[in-house]
């Protein structure tokens, strides 16, 4: 029964793969992956290992760091675009979205920091905490920012030229 349901679900995530909005959705899920692990690194070297900053100016500017290859990588390998960025159509958007990740997740990572320093933890534990909530912030707007994401980028299929008919 459980394997039927897993070959079942298997199936219909390859055959999403195989549609265009599944293709975008994978490139979009792995940028995610690759700008998630951007942003966790750097969040644990400044504030858990370096002890540069606080939680919430770390947590800034490791999502700050995240940000530019997300927007690269999605816009040019999730989304196929090249050439100039907009900045009113796309870069603007994008760093908007960006922000009100930030927003999300600096509430969660001040959120996290006050209770694991009301709970006296130490800094290993408060930096899992930090850490966890910044994720845990990002993943709740995963959705939200594809489907805006997929209409930002939206690429114009190229209208096939007539062919020359000989006389």
């Amino acid at each position: 029964m459980l394997e039927a349901m897993i070959s079942d679900a298997v199936r219909r995530l390859w055959d999403l793969y195989h549609q265009p909005t599944g293709k975008k959705l994978f490139r979009y899920a792995m940028v995610s992956v690759i700008s998630t692990g951007v942003a966790q690194f750097t969040l644990f070297m400044v504030f858990g290992v370096l002890r540069v900053w606080s939680a919430v100016p770390s947590n800034i500017f490791a999502n700050a760091v995240a940000t530019v290859p997300s927007y690269y990588l999605n816009r040019n390998w999730a989304w196929g675009k090249s050439g100039r960025s907009h900045v009113l159509r796309e870069v603007l958007p994008f760093w908007v979205l960006s922000f009100a990740g930030m927003t999300l997740s600096i509430v969660t990572v001040g959120i996290a920091q006050d209770w694991g320093h009301s709970e006296h933890f130490g800094h290993l534990e408060l930096s899992v905490m930090v850490n966890g909530a910044n994720l845990l912030a990002f993943a709740l707007l995963w959705v939200l920012k594809f489907m805006i994401f997929n209409r930002m980028f939206r690429v114009t299929p190229l209208v096939a030229e007539p062919e020359l008919v000989e006389a």
